[in-house]
Parts: structure tokens; C-alpha cells; sequence
């Protein structure tokens, strides 16, 4: 059983998803760039047997509204805010993917008292000014052939060969969240994410935290994880092998298993 709700931000409404034990811990979930609430699908039944699950569609994403842009990580960050305080909330396990983690980065670094542990999964801390002009495509992309020009090269990122070539359906419901997506909300966060600097502010993040990457992702790959491991004292890091950067998509028993060995000892 699960439970709908429109929360109101402070640029129109976000779209959440509740499901789970009531009295259980809350597990918030953040999804990726161009996706939705329901890109969790895979991983949602195992955690939501000893946690409530909390999943949002970011602004700009899925059944949210689309407020104007720029976007910028603060206000991002009290999107989170707001859905844990109408939900009436105090602390949370917060779980993000690739922008989700960025988001969750700023939850540790300014909100310590409202996290209660941080997932952090196919993300980066920094993302370098040389590739500005990469950015600048994918958005001129969207601007003159919509999102559909983004479904082939996205999907060859976010998925090994391996994968694809499996034929799971899991992908095709990937590629039309992609092609969902409203062009102006991508384009926002796309702008926010190519500014993200927040290495040298990892240090201050004081929750229990957990990093995982896919062994296989070219976008946020091994080598960023690693930086926000080894800036986030006493953090964990988790290389799932045959993944890349859809990793609770394409190994969900295995980053399901890897969320709650993280979690479960903190319920005792």
C-alpha cells in the first residue's frame, strides 16, 4: 500500500510517494536527472519491508511542477526539507542518485540536524569547468529536439553493454522517463549541475554515511566516489561490479543489499 501527495515548495508542487511501515524509520529517496519516483521501482519492495519509504519527483521532473530556472542546490536541498516537514519528519536516512546525491551533499553539509544517515550513489562532489561546453550541448540538444534527443546517448551512459544487450524491459521504462521529462525542468537542473563544487565542504558532513558507484560508470565514475569517501570521515565505500550508472536499476538486489547492511545495524 502506498500514499500520494502534493507538497507545496516554494515553486509550485512536488508529487511524493509514501509507502511502508508507518511507525518505521523514514528512508527518503532522490532520484536521478531525468527520471522519476518510479526509477526506484526495482529497489522499493526490499527496503520498504523495515523502512518508510519516502520518493519525490525532483521539481521540474515526473508529476512535480516546472518552476522557472536557474535552479541552484540550496533551494534544491529544501525541496527536501519541505516534503519532511509536511510529512511531519524530524530526521531521515536519505538516499540519492547521481543529482539526488548531490542534493543529499548539501542536506549533510548545511541540514546535519535533519539527516540521520546519507546514501550517496552514482554522484560526484565537483564537477570541473572544462566541461561546460559539454553541458552547454546537451541543453542546446534539448532546446531544438526535445528530450528525445537525449534517450541513445543517455542510455549508453547510464548502463553497461551487458545490459542493454540482455534485453531487460527495465530500460525501455527508462528510456520514456527520459523522454517525459520537461525540457525546461532538465535544463535547470542541468544548470545547477555543472556549477556543483562541494569537495572542499565534505569534511563538515558528520551523519553516517555510504557511498556506492557502479564499477562501470563513465559519467560519476570510481574516481569520484573515492574523493567523497575519503573527505567524509568514518564514510563507507561501496563498487558494485556488472553496474554503471543506473546501479539500483541494473544490480537492485545487490544495492539493495548493500543500503540496508548500511542501515539495519542503526535500528538496533
Amino acid at each position: 500500500m502506498f500514499e500520494d501527495h502534493f507538497v507545496e515548495s516554494d515553486a509550485g508542487r512536488l508529487f511524493v510517494r509514501v509507502e511502508g511501515m508507518h511507525d518505521a524509520p523514514v528512508l527518503l529517496l532522490h532520484h536521478s536527472l531525468a527520471t522519476s519516483l518510479y526509477s526506484w521501482d526495482s529497489i522499493v519492495p526490499a527496503l520498504s519491508q523495515n523502512y518508510r519509504v519516502i520518493r519525490f519527483d525532483a521539481r521540474g521532473h515526473g508529476k512535480s511542477d516546472v518552476p522557472e530556472g536557474p535552479y541552484d542546490f540550496t533551494h534544491l536541498a529544501e525541496d527536501v526539507l519541505r516534503i519532511l516537514d509536511q510529512l511531519e519528519v524530524n530526521r531521515a536516512h536519505f538516499l540519492g542518485l547521481s543529482m539526488g546525491g548531490m542534493v543529499g551533499q548539501v542536506l549533510g553539509i548545511e541540514h546535519p540536524d535533519r539527516v540521520s544517515a546519507l546514501i550517496l550513489a552514482s554522484t560526484t562532489s565537483f564537477v570541473p569547468p572544462e566541461t561546460g561546453p559539454i553541458w552547454d550541448e546537451r541543453i542546446a540538444m534539448m532546446r531544438s529536439g526535445g528530450m528525445q534527443s537525449q534517450i541513445e546517448s543517455t542510455i549508453g551512459r547510464w548502463f553497461t553493454q551487458g545490459f542493454l544487450d540482455s534485453g531487460e524491459g527495465h530500460v525501455d521504462r527508462i528510456a520514456r522517463m527520459i523522454a517525459r521529462t520537461p525540457v525546461e525542468g532538465c535544463i535547470s537542473w542541468c544548470e545547477a549541475i555543472k556549477t556543483l563544487n562541494l569537495t572542499d565542504k565534505l569534511g563538515a558532513i558528520t551523519a553516517p554515511t555510504l557511498v556506492i558507484v557502479g564499477e562501470d560508470d563513465p559519467g560519476t565514475p570510481v574516481a569520484a566516489a573515492r574523493v567523497i569517501h575519503e573527505a567524509i570521515a568514518g564514510s563507507k565505500l561501496v563498487i558494485l561490479s556488472g553496474a554503471s550508472h543506473q546501479a539500483p536499476v541494473e544490480q537492485p538486489e545487490a544495492f539493495a543489499v548493500a543500503v540496508l547492511e548500511f542501515l539495519n545495524p542503526m535500528r538496533a
